[in-house]
């Protein structure tokens, strides 16, 4: 059954709560939501049966937690702030992150913000080289098309450096007309991957001190294996690891436990 919190600015956003234990939230990368995603939904209830509250929610401007345009970082975790206090009923007790791809950009950012944080978790944050000019540009890209009400353009901007097999098959097919519809939802993960690049990494991240992992696939892209070595490097208590996984993509009974043994250990 879908629950709501109120956000710092009103907005309501949707989410499911699984299990009972410590709390983890699930923060979706670019073009993930729980009606669009049962990949993470399965791994929440895994998640869940290895001891964790678990929360996977719909991002600002996803399925059941509709916002409009533009959608910030701030914004975004404003809302991960109002999760956190609800699952902690406004304590100061931390909560665990995992974050997908982008999602887990999100999640560095709202821990260098100072959300009450006990580990954090990735899977192939797909960071560009330190203190590089690439995340600036796309992020001024992909607000032009966001402005423009240019969704396909949105997609299209945000999708460039993928490889094109992945846009051409997404167009294709019936999953198309939903990714436009979110389309502005991506500002807040082109931000905090340019986040990524504003400074040296070693003063972005200079606060995380919360033990950290970085997974990898094993079947991945060079430029996911760099990203999660930049991240060991620059951040004080980091580690990575590489788990079974392809093309950017998880079994959910993997990742569930990958998380769940660093959780716990």
């Amino acid at each position: 059954m879908t629950e709501f919190v109120t956000s710092a600015d009103g907005t309501r956003i949707a989410y499911d709560i699984e299990g009972s234990g410590p709390p983890v939230i699930l923060i979706g990368g670019a073009m993930q939501f729980r009606g669009f995603d049962p990949a993470t939904v399965e791994m929440a209830q895994h998640l869940a049966e290895h001891g964790f509250t678990v929360v996977d929610y719909d991002r600002r401007g996803r399925g059941e937690s509709p916002a409009d345009a533009p959608i910030t970082l701030a914004q975004t975790i404003d809302d991960l702030r109002a999760l956190a206090d609800e699952l902690t009923e406004g304590a100061d007790d931390a909560v665990a992150l995992f974050g997908n791809s982008s999602g887990g950009s999100i999640a560095l950012a709202a821990a260098a913000a100072g959300l009450p944080v006990s580990k954090l978790v990735f899977f192939e944050v797909p960071l560009d080289p330190e203190e590089g000019r690439e995340g600036g540009v796309f992020l001024e890209e992909l607000r032009e098309r966001i402005a423009a009400g240019d969704r396909e353009g949105t997609l299209e901007v945000y999708m460039a450096d993928m490889p094109p097999e992945w846009l051409e098959g997404a167009k294709q097919s019936p999953a198309w007309q939903t990714m436009l519809d979110i389309a502005p939802s991506l500002e807040p993960d082109a931000e905090s991957l340019a986040w990524t690049q504003s400074a040296p990494r070693a003063e972005l991240f200079a606060s995380i001190v919360q033990p950290t992992l970085a997974l990898v696939g094993d079947e991945t892209l060079p430029i996911m294996t760099s990203a999660a070595a930049s991240l060991v490097a620059t951040m004080p208590n980091a580690e990575t690891r590489t788990i079974a996984a392809a093309d950017h993509r998880w079994e959910p009974r993997t990742m569930a436990l990958a998380i769940a043994e660093f959780l716990v250990g």
